[in-house]
């Protein structure tokens, strides 16, 4: 809305918009450049008490003038002496040394700019948005908006000022200018309720430091300033190392594939070549570009830069950028190293020590060596840090809850604060990259005894392509079947269901509510079985003997007289009378899976009729149970009085821990493998594959394709559903026990060894070196060590091991993996609950027959004491 075309101003060192027609703008700015904070919080209630003298109050309540922009109803602004009113806060401030407006100095010259209005016309456009005034910004002829810094003390209130946008065209030869005029824009500085504020002191400490590179950064927003910077980059600058960052939109990057996910609003370059920066015009030494609304076409221009292969591009996290740089149909390639993986390189636990997060490396002085001055203090801070809020409560306190407002609205709204913090990312890798580069070349990289080179030759040859190639496979991705899982979804749903209803009809014989109880609720089914029991944890704790839940109504019961609600009221009593019965509130749930016992699944959805044929099917009771039979049922069978109770509860009690295992298959697999999150339009599935490990394996996430059922419970042959392309094959491989292999290797561990050359399951061998009861049963052949199954077979003759001695042998795997990574005796103990003693018995079994294990074990943590003792000497 245009209020005013040619306004009069004022003679005096302020500057105002006087009256002119029945209009009076009470807008005054009294700008000094070369003021402090102090001033320009003055100014800003000097602008407050000159609106009132003008009565622009009176001309927003009578209509005059609408400046309450979408306010129909025209509600009173409020009043300056009212709790409510907002202080003025978050005023940041990067001036240039000298104004074009000096009150002190040059009034002269504004006044003369100011008021010859037939030679030198002065436009005043006041374009009004929300409730809010915008901060005080005078561009450069570079254009650069130049935003205040925070201010939190004030001694008084200050009302709201309309949020307006007043763009105040100067006269360009008042001003010896020969280009586009200068512009004064009002920007955002205070909301007009002040639901949250800003943290205090770190968070404002964090902003003015980060406002200091505001004036190095280059803020391109237009095709053809982008045409001028990709000039630069692709020919002047393109022997130099760019640095390289994105902020994204519209992905959950804890769920969600950046491949086909997520929208890039912004990114920023930062060049450097052997200590040189690059230098894009007025000392502008990184390149910001603007993406948001609308501005693909810019992005694409970008596209010579990032698709040209001998351009040298560093990123930290090289995986997610050139993910959603791809989306727009970019392909990056000059792929020079990942600041993640040089990291992890470098120091391969820093666990403690903030981790692999730009953050944590580029506030860390052990990393960020040698790092010039202008950036020594703007190490990467949170977004928390830099643009959080605390929420105000209603009672006008400050609450515990820090906000973060969305990226695309702090691009917009906090947009100088923004632009510095995300150009930042980019300075900080290069930075970054250079101190970690230098740290590398320092160490020497042996192999076999023989020296071939430095650790940073290592990446460049085995690291970096191996980081590109798993760039290239998340991309790639997996096809999968998603008819297929649709379809066991179905069977796993009603296997499911039919176990929790045996579960519940059963229990519901001592508990009649138990027939609506939620199955998957562990404190449902603590109360269920362990009513009226001490809790051995916390002695003088005990159970209720019966207790009330709230459940889905999925009956649709109604009480008599009453309407259909969604929820109903239950009530669970204990149904086990053994007085010997104890829980734990800490492993309950896993004492009662010994209850049932070795029930084969088949029979775990046999019905009661089944049972029935079964007792009685030569017209007269068969025993209770024979020997053989009774060995299958666990704890319960004796809980609830032996006989057919007894074997009724093994039975439930199996189909209860049955309707849990099929539920983890149905939400861990079955359904994540369908959601859209995790795929893109092709429908193959994108997982991120990561290096940086504890134990520098490769691991996958969202999903973990290495973490699918393993071959012997995969029992809805979920591994079917991954499939290869019409014409293609898919070869499966695995190389099982890695760092087992590597460790008998290193030892020349002779049991190792023959048990890998051996092959078959090593921790099955490993449990039978370890335990002698175990070796007799495989010698006498009353278990399998393994078992192929041959033409016509179905099942093993007797157990497998696994089976068997399913105990020993998971402990036999824990051993072999946690001791090639240094666990203690301590460390097992409190893994398995047990005493330590019990714990290093256990260790000593493992070692017997690994005796080169051992010693290479003691020889190495020697040369480690030796290289320390040295490294402190010299």
């Amino acid at each position: 809305m245009v209020l005013a075309d040619r306004r009069d101003y004022s003679n005096s060192s302020g500057m105002g918009i006087k009256e002119r027609g029945d209009t009076i703008l009470g807008f005054f700015a009294n700008l000094n450049m070369q003021s402090n904070e102090q001033e320009w919080v003055k100014e800003s209630r000097r602008i407050f008490y000159l609106r009132r003298t003008n009565n622009v109050r009176n001309n927003v309540y009578n209509g005059a003038t609408d400046l309450r922009a979408g306010n129909s109803n025209r509600q009173p602004l409020e009043d300056h002496s009212s709790p409510d009113c907002p202080y003025l806060y978050d005023i940041r401030e990067t001036l240039p040394s000298k104004s074009i407006v000096d009150r002190h100095a040059d009034t002269g010259l504004a006044k003369s700019s100011m008021t010859n209005q037939s030679a030198h016309a002065v436009s005043t456009v006041m374009s009004v948005v929300n409730a809010d005034i915008k901060t005080l910004c005078i561009p450069s002829s570079s254009k650069g908006d130049i935003s205040l810094h925070d201010c939190s003390s004030m001694e008084a209130p200050l009302p709201t000022i309309s949020n307006t946008e007043a763009t105040l065209g100067f006269d360009d030869k008042a001003n010896v200018r020969d280009e586009n005029e200068d512009r004064l824009i009002a920007e955002k500085v205070a909301p007009s309720i002040p639901a949250n504020i800003f943290l205090t002191n770190e968070p404002k400490s964090a902003r003015k430091a980060l406002a200091g590179i505001y004036d190095k950064v280059l803020v391109v927003d237009s095709i053809e300033s982008a045409k001028n910077v990709v000039q630069l980059l692709t020919t002047k600058y393109k022997n130099f190392v760019h640095a390289c960052g994105t902020e994204v939109t519209n992905i959950d990057v804890k769920e969600e594939t950046p491949v086909d996910h997520g929208e890039v609003i912004c990114f920023s370059i930062y060049s450097e070549n052997s200590g040189s920066q690059a230098d894009f015009g007025n000392g502008k030494t990184c390149i910001w570009v603007d993406v948001l609304d609308g501005q693909r076409d810019v992005l694409m221009e970008f596209a010579p830069f990032f698709e040209d292969p001998s351009i040298k591009k560093v990123w930290h996290n090289y995986s997610f950028d050139s993910h959603v740089i791809e989306n727009c149909r970019i392909k990056v390639d000059g792929f020079h190293a990942d600041t993640r993986h040089l990291a992890r390189l470098w120091n391969s636990n820093r666990k403690t020590d903030g981790g692999y997060s730009l953050e944590g490396l580029s506030n860390d002085h052990r990393v960020m060596t040698d790092v010039p001055k202008d950036l020594s203090e703007i190490g990467k801070a949170s977004k928390k840090t830099i643009f959080g809020k605390k929420k105000i409560r209603k009672d006008g306190a400050e609450g515990k809850i820090v906000n973060v407002e969305p990226v695309e609205k702090l691009q917009r709204e906090d947009r100088n604060m923004w632009i510095c913090y995300s150009s930042r990312d980019s300075m900080n890798t290069l930075k970054l990259y250079e101190s970690l580069k230098s740290k590398l070349e320092a160490k020497e990289w042996i192999f076999d005894g023989c020296p071939r080179g430095t650790m940073y030759d290592f990446y460049e040859e085995y690291l970096r392509p191996f980081g590109a190639l798993l760039v290239k496979m998340e991309r790639e991705g997996m096809l999968v079947d998603r008819g297929y899982l649709s379809e066991i979804e179905k069977i796993a749903v009603a296997e499911r269901n039919l176990a929790a209803d045996k579960f519940r009809k059963w229990a519901s014989k001592y508990c009649p509510d138990a027939k609506y109880m939620n199955i998957n609720s562990d404190a449902q089914i603590l109360q269920l079985f362990f009513a009226g029991r001490e809790n051995r944890d916390t002695p003088g704790e005990t159970l209720p003997q019966s207790k009330t839940f709230r459940v889905p109504n999925d009956q649709s019961v109604a009480p008599e007289g009453k309407r259909t609600s969604k929820f109903r009221t239950i009530k669970l009593c204990g149904i086990v009378e053994n007085p010997e019965v104890t829980f734990s509130s800490s492993v309950s749930l896993d004492t009662l899976k010994t209850w049932p016992g070795k029930i084969p699944t088949d029979q775990i959805y046999r019905t009661d009729d089944d049972q029935e044929h079964d007792e009685y099917s030569n017209g007269s009771e068969l025993p209770d149970q024979d020997v053989e039979e009774v060995s299958l049922y666990g704890t319960a069978y004796e809980v609830f009085g032996g006989g057919k109770k007894g074997k009724e509860a093994c039975h439930a009690i199996a189909a209860l821990f049955e309707t849990r295992s099929i539920a983890k298959l149905i939400s861990s697999f079955i359904v994540p493998l369908q959601e859209d999150h995790i795929s893109c339009k092709e429908g193959r599935i994108h997982c991120s594959l990561n290096i940086n490990t504890e134990t520098g394996r490769l691991s996958a996430r969202t999903p973990n394709l290495q973490n699918q059922p393993a071959l012997e419970k995969d029992r809805y042959k979920i591994r079917q559903a991954f499939v290869a392309a019409p014409g293609n094959s898919l070869v499966v491989a695995d190389y099982g026990q890695l760092e087992l292999r590597i460790l008998a290797h290193l030892t020349n561990c002779k049991s190792m060894l023959d048990a890998f050359k051996a092959g078959g399951d090593f921790h099955s061998r490993t449990a039978m070196n370890m335990y002698e009861h175990i070796r007799d049963a495989v010698h006498e052949k009353k278990v399998l060590l393994e078992w192929h199954p041959q033409p016509g077979q179905e099942k093993p003759p007797v157990p497998l091991l696994k089976d068997a001695f399913g105990a020993e042998r998971r402990k036999a795997k824990m051993l072999n993996f946690s001791i090639a990574y240094g666990k203690t005796a301590k460390g097992l103990s409190d893994d398995w609950k047990v005493t330590v003693d019990e714990a290093r018995d256990t260790l000593k079994l493992w070692y017997r027959d690994r005796k080169e294990v051992s010693a290479w074990q003691k020889r190495q943590k020697e040369l480690v004491l030796v290289k320390k003792v040295l490294s402190v000497l010299l």
